[in-house]
């Protein structure tokens, strides 16, 4: 809910978007001892997406104070299966993770959007994050702050900006960081599936030559289903009825878990890549799509996200006197750099070498999921890496 904001309101953080990744942000700012507020439109009805945390996100959910609020309602991630379904002279071997390979229960949990968002609103006004409802008409850093003037003519100061308004995002611009952005020829559909098999706790994702076709685990006998198509094809199975339409997902995940029935509304996502030059200036942290945008491939996007967000709170910690400092700025940007600089590049990376033809590339794809298969020394080592990387 909305605070009434006082008069020339400062604060030492704003971030700027309520998406989890902004949430997180503004929760460990407040935890970190920063007086934080957070500025965005009002809610939007919740939809039915579900977010798969990794390793190290459960730990940053915990962290926040809201894993205990949406376990129940989460799927546990035991084994990641990838099937090479490409048909190709040259193929990958069938892989399988096991998180008790590192001994782990799971490497993660498959998380509803909408209850992992509804818990980060909760835990952010226990918190004490002053919530402004609106948007930010203009952004302005100023030396020792940054002047937010809101669209309904509320003024707002901080010493740091959490820029966590999206890929297109203003705050960004205002910054004056730059970026690179490139396009696929892909869309996604999304959409929940009932099926008549147990998926037994495991999440495969099919690689096809237009992309991935992904079966993740929901609690009981559910399953999301991201389908990486050509954007034609994307638009021609969500034009299916749902009965069409689940014969064809029985199809292309092999009968794996049986007959299937559709469970709710389909979405279909173009798919494209960002990165931002840098990850900070001008006062201003770049959080989330904001500072990187890729392929739903590996469930790699929030979870980068939501390290965005860790190490953004802990830059806070670090620089109490003033976190939006150029030392506190160069220390952010630092710290992200390398992390999301090797997410984009692999993910880049291994959603082409499906999309090629190119014998080469397709035989170094399938030399490197072989050699992770057969060297358990290398496939622990890729999978911890994976699930906690260094902050």
């Amino acid at each position: 809910m909305s605070e009434t904001l006082p008069a020339g309101a400062d604060f030492d953080v704003l971030v700027i978007g309520a998406g989890p990744a902004g949430l997180v942000a503004a929760i460990l700012a407040r935890k970190a001892g920063a007086a934080t507020a957070l500025l965005a439109p009002p809610a939007e009805p919740r939809d039915r997406r579900t977010i798969a945390m990794l390793g190290v996100s459960v730990d940053i959910l915990k962290e926040a104070g809201v894993f205990d609020r949406v376990a129940a309602d989460s799927a546990p991630l035991r084994t990641m299966r990838l099937v090479d379904a490409t048909r190709r002279l040259i193929r990958a071997p069938l892989v399988e993770f096991h998180a008790s390979e590192i001994g782990r229960d799971a490497f993660g949990y498959n998380v509803p959007h909408a209850a992992l968002v509804a818990a980060l609103e909760e835990a952010a006004a226990a918190a004490g994050v002053h919530r402004i409802e609106g948007t930010a008409a203009s952004i302005e850093p100023e030396a020792d702050a940054v002047r937010v003037v809101t669209a309904d003519g509320a003024i707002v100061t901080a010493r740091l900006i959490g820029a966590a308004d999206g890929r297109n995002s203003p705050a960004r611009m205002a910054a004056g960081i730059g970026t690179r952005v490139w396009s696929y020829p892909q869309s996604a559909l999304v959409v929940n599936t009932a099926h008549e098999l147990s998926h037994d706790d495991v999440s495969t994702e099919f690689h096809t030559p237009t992309g991935p076709f992904t079966l993740v685990p929901l609690p009981g006998r559910h399953s999301a289903i991201v389908c990486v198509e050509t954007p034609a094809e994307a638009e021609r199975l969500a034009g299916l009825d749902d009965a069409a339409l689940a014969r064809e997902f029985e199809r292309r995940a092999h009968y794996l878990v049986g007959r299937m029935t559709i469970d709710g509304k389909r979405q279909v996502f173009p798919l494209s890549g960002l990165q931002a030059r840098k990850f900070a200036a001008h006062r201003i942290a770049l959080i989330g799509e904001a500072a990187h945008v890729f392929p739903p491939i590996g469930a790699q996007g929030l979870n980068l996200g939501l390290r965005d967000a860790a190490v953004f709170a802990a830059v806070i910690a670090d620089h109490p006197r003033d976190p939006g400092a150029a030392d506190a700025l160069a220390a952010y940007d630092r710290r992200r750099t390398g992390d999301v600089t090797l997410r984009t590049s692999a993910v880049d990376a291994l959603n082409r070498t499906l999309l090629t033809s190119l014998l080469p590339v397709q035989l170094a794809r399938g030399i490197g999921l072989f050699a992770l298969d057969r060297v358990p020394a290398l496939k622990r080592a890729a999978m911890r890496q994976a699930l906690a990387p260094h902050l």
